[in-house]
């Protein structure tokens, strides 16, 4: 069923210069911060880039809130036993072809999105502003009054199991497997479960803001159009609470206590935001002659780097698309590339692999080493009929690097790795004949 949100719930447009407010003439008229603001709010900017940073690239909102930002308690450190930062140095990174097995859909844990994040792999340096590292979440209850915010990187969250409602200083994004949602550095937010529990991806960018990658010959239209990208009203909260503000800052937890909500934002405006986008609202481009194209095409979000064409992080998708391709073997052929690649499954079956990757599972095949179709998708593709064939009922994506993706010492450890997954490419026939 696609997803289709109301403009009085969302407005579209990403990086658009965005306005929202919860009372009427909350926003202030003609300056940002007036000597003082409508309704006894607070005028706050929250800057995503330096602020000599071009037009262009300029990122910055204005929040109108019933409390600023600096009514909080003391920090002190907070305990996570499995979420990690970079450096990535904890054990040696090896070649190998990686597989894990999903996290247990049920977790006897109570455990809420936070504490529920478990790192799985990265690269970069948090202070540097440069790499990524990635977490898998399994959480089974609300952050009721407990509250986060990164000061590391962005987080894009990929739902594979589990409705959620992500509450954000700016409103709210309601969030089902099938979309993404991006939470910009630095904005506070706190997770409420829809259902029983809740499973899936997050890609914390310490690199450049994601941004819509350049379409160059493509055109004008394709790949994921910036209306569709979806930002909240504002919405906010009136409340005296005895809570907690959680933040990750330069690697390490802290927690803070706090008296109200700091999701107290009754207007705003700019355009640093957050945002939610439906994954079948991708418009795929494909080959319609011969050749396998490479999966560039199938970029949602791009981290550039300060090396054109070479990203911090891609995120990319394998969304259901038609194969029309002639005389050309249709998956994906054996490949080794220098950018490294960390793969996730949301639903279905990807199409390289006939087994073995399953939706909430992962793999990561780094930096020149090789990987590819299995042995019987090899065998289907190379005499299957060539009429034109539907992918359909799948989802898989990537999170691509520019930096080898370290494995964490948990991640290497953990019972889900499947020990066996190079054994799916070893019964390759050799079919090479000699000519005479």
């Amino acid at each position: 069923m696609k997803n289709e949100p109301t403009a009085t719930n969302y407005q579209s447009g990403f990086g658009n210069e965005h306005a929202s407010e919860a009372h009427a003439g909350a926003l202030p008229r003609g300056q940002n911060s007036p000597q003082q603001a409508p309704y006894g709010l607070y005028a706050e900017q929250l800057s995503g880039t330096a602020f000599t940073a071009p037009r262009s690239q300029n990122l910055r909102s204005w929040l109108y809130r019933i409390q600023p930002s600096v009514v909080q308690g003391r920090w002190s450190p907070y305990t996570h036993s499995t979420l990690a930062s970079a450096p990535f140095d904890g054990a040696p990174t090896p070649p190998d072809q990686l597989r894990w097995d999903p996290l247990p859909e049920t977790n006897s844990a109570d455990v809420d999105f936070i504490d529920g994040l478990h790192t799985w792999a990265g690269n970069g340096d948090t202070c540097a502003q440069q790499g990524i590292a990635v977490h898998l979440y399994a959480c089974t209850r609300s952050m009721g009054t407990r509250y986060f915010y990164n000061a590391d990187g962005e987080m894009l969250l990929v739902p594979q199991l589990g409705a959620l409602t992500v509450a954000t200083e700016f409103g709210k994004l309601e969030l089902a497997p099938g979309e993404i949602a991006l939470l910009p550095r630095g904005i506070k937010f706190k997770v409420d479960l829809l259902d029983t529990q809740a499973r899936g991806y997050v890609c914390e960018n310490y690199g450049a803001p994601f941004q819509l990658p350049e379409l160059g010959p493509i055109g004008a239209n394709g790949l994921a159009n910036a209306r569709d990208f979806l930002a909240p009203v504002a919405a906010y909260d009136d409340l005296a609470i005895d809570g907690q503000l959680i933040s990750k800052f330069a690697g390490r937890m802290y927690r803070a206590t706090i008296q109200h909500s700091p999701l107290d934002v009754v207007a705003w405006h700019g355009n640093y935001a957050p945002y939610k986008y439906s994954l079948e609202r991708f418009m795929a481009i494909n080959t319609v002659s011969f050749d396998h194209p490479d999966p560039s095409i199938f970029t949602v979000l791009t981290s550039p780097s300060e090396i054109a064409g070479t990203a911090n992080a891609d995120f990319v998708i394998f969304p259901p698309r038609w194969m029309v391709a002639e005389n050309t073997f249709r998956p994906p052929w054996y490949h080794r590339n220098v950018m490294s690649e960390f793969m996730g499954l949301i639903h279905g079956v990807y199409d390289a692999k006939q087994g073995g990757f399953l939706p909430g599972g992962c793999s990561l095949h780094n930096c020149m080493t090789p990987h590819g179709p299995d042995v019987g998708t090899f065998d289907k593709a190379s005499s299957s009929s060539l009429d034109p064939a539907k992918i359909d009922n799948t989802m898989a994506f990537m999170f691509e690097s520019r930096h080898i993706i370290h494995p964490t010492p948990a991640a290497l450890a953990s019972p889900l790795r499947q020990a066996d997954y190079v054994d799916c490419w070893q019964g390759l026939a050799r079919n090479f004949e000699r000519p005479r």
